[in-house]
């Protein structure tokens, strides 16, 4: 074979090996949408539920929300459609979303010699979810409001792979769902009572 062929021979495999290497891809995994359809539903003396999400995302950063396998501002408004139940004859429950933000916060990695030993924390995020609840009258009075808010901090290592960020941003979104669903329950139990049948 000449010096030209093996050349050509050898560039061949190598550009087999790189389109096969760009056809691999990393599977992501799937995560299941947050649901309270388990849980039992709270009838209110209203005749219908709204849900409504009010806050809108930069999709840029800082905020990572838009980016999130489940949307925390998704998340809080099947709060609103599993847990209330209509059961009046007029009226309305708004559930609203006020704010369901994820923000990244760079951190400053481990000073000199000591830092190239040192496995960092390189980011921490930052989530708020705000949700109302908030009663009006058949002629669109308002009535009652109570609102909660739920906040989860967690920091993640340099070296984490896109699948391990994935499954830790559920379980924030997880986390504050949580958080807000016995909360919100508490505010309306406590403070809409005489609407609760």
């Amino acid at each position: 074979m000449s010096r030209f062929s093996r050349l050509f021979a050898g560039l061949s495999i190598a550009g087999a090996l790189l389109v096969a290497g760009c056809a691999t891809q990393v599977e992501k995994p799937a995560f299941p949408q947050i649901s309270f359809a388990h849980l039992p539903q709270i009838p209110l003396d209203v005749a219908r539920i709204e849900v409504e999400n009010q806050y809108v995302s930069p999709a840029a950063e800082p905020n990572v929300e838009h980016r999130f396998p489940v949307s925390p501002a998704q998340s809080a408004l099947n709060w609103g459609r599993d847990r209330l139940k209509p059961a009046g004859a007029s009226g309305v429950a708004r559930v609203v979303v006020e704010r369901a933000s994820v923000v990244e916060v760079p951190l400053a990695p481990t000073p000199g010699i000591r830092g190239v030993f040192t496995k960092d924390q390189s980011e921490r995020y930052e989530g708020v979810v705000t949700v109302s609840v908030q009663l009006f009258d058949e002629n669109g009075a308002s009535r009652a409001v109570v609102r909660s808010t739920a906040q989860r901090s967690q920091t993640v290592p340099e070296n984490i792979s896109l699948n391990e960020r994935d499954k830790i941003w559920f379980q924030m979104t997880e986390a504050m769902m949580a958080t807000l669903n016995k909360t919100l329950e508490e505010q309306v139990r406590a403070h809409l009572a005489p609407w609760v049948r």
